[in-house]
């Protein structure tokens, strides 16, 4: 770890050599597609080589350093994947999505959908766009930003300030009904 610390890229591949197979089989047993299991053993590896000078030989052994590191990392990825909505809500979403007249909706529903759309018609495109992708698509933050090519710290502004004027629109009587609904 002190090799991969000083920037020595023959330590990573040896680190990979070795424990790569344990963290893939660990990843794999977690995650539900072989896909999935693979973009994580390499996230896991760039995250080890970023915190390679907080190893201490002293206080674990390198083994435990790794799984601890994968374990860390797999449950971030378990809990972002709980927090996306439900594929059906999301089918649902991109039918309201749809161009006027591709979906009707009846009643309440078509009520509700309209003034959802009014109030992120409102917002500013960065902050509408990061909304209706984070929340309505179930992106992640960080992958709004690839998508966007925008820094994930404008990306996190641009939906804190989009909440902000989302609640602020709540004090409205249109808005104020359809959250009761």
């Amino acid at each position: 770890m002190q090799q991969i610390a000083a920037g020595d890229e023959s330590a990573v591949a040896e680190l990979y050599d070795r424990f790569g197979g344990l963290v893939f089989r660990v990843a794999r047993q977690l995650l539900p597609t072989q896909a999935e299991a693979e973009d994580a053993v390499q996230e896991i590896f760039v995250r080890l080589w970023q915190t390679a000078d907080r190893f201490d030989p002293q206080r674990a052994k390198l083994v435990t350093w790794v799984m601890l590191i994968a374990r860390r990392h797999l449950i971030d990825q378990l809990r972002r994947k709980s927090v996306r909505p439900k594929s059906s809500s999301l089918e649902h979403d991109a039918l309201q999505s749809l161009p006027q007249g591709a979906v009707r909706f009846t009643g309440q529903e078509q009520e509700q959908s309209t003034v959802l759309q009014r109030c992120l018609a409102d917002l500013p495109e960065l902050q509408r766009v990061v909304i209706e992708r984070s929340y309505l698509q179930g992106f992640t933050l960080r992958e709004v930003s690839r998508q966007l090519d925008a820094p994930l710290g404008t990306v996190k502004s641009a939906l804190s300030r989009g909440l902000q004027k989302l609640r602020d629109r709540a004090t409205t009587s249109d808005f104020q009904e359809w959250a009761a609904s």
